[in-house]
């Protein structure tokens, strides 16, 4: 039993055909089907967005890069970015970073559990941190 499409999906597709040029761009990785399906259907068939798949429309991505201004680039990059997405990396290295400081404090301990205490008279040996940043 073959799955019904949707009919804004069908509408899709059909435009897709007529700009053929979509496919290399999702081929590349620039762009996915779902991003674009999005602004289809927010934007609908006749915006600017898609002058660069129309034929006859010669538009490279430089010069359209340079006709943008730096805060629409941005605004861009912020659009394409997946909220779930990026929370997924955050945490994972903010996991990352918890096993290394997890690890650093079990060097530090038995470093310290491993040394005599130092005598009343003695000053306490200072090693240097082992994560030294210095400034410019």
């Amino acid at each position: 039993m073959a799955k019904k499409l949707h009919p804004k999906v069908k509408e899709f597709k059909e435009f897709v055909q007529r700009h053929p040029k979509m496919s290399s761009e999702v081929r590349k990785g620039t762009a996915s089907w779902q991003e674009l399906f999005e602004e289809w259907y927010l934007l609908g068939e006749e915006d600017s967005r898609w002058d660069e798949f129309r034929e006859g429309k010669a538009h490279t991505k430089e010069e359209k890069k340079d006709s943008k201004g730096f805060m629409d680039q941005i605004g861009g990059m912020l659009k394409n970015m997946d909220p779930a997405q990026m929370e997924q990396h955050i945490n994972s290295l903010s996991q990352a970073i918890g096993a290394v400081q997890g690890v650093l404090s079990q060097f530090q301990s038995s470093d310290t559990s491993s040394s005599p205490a130092p005598k009343q008279s003695e000053a306490p040996e200072r090693r240097p941190h082992p994560f030294s940043f210095r400034k410019d």
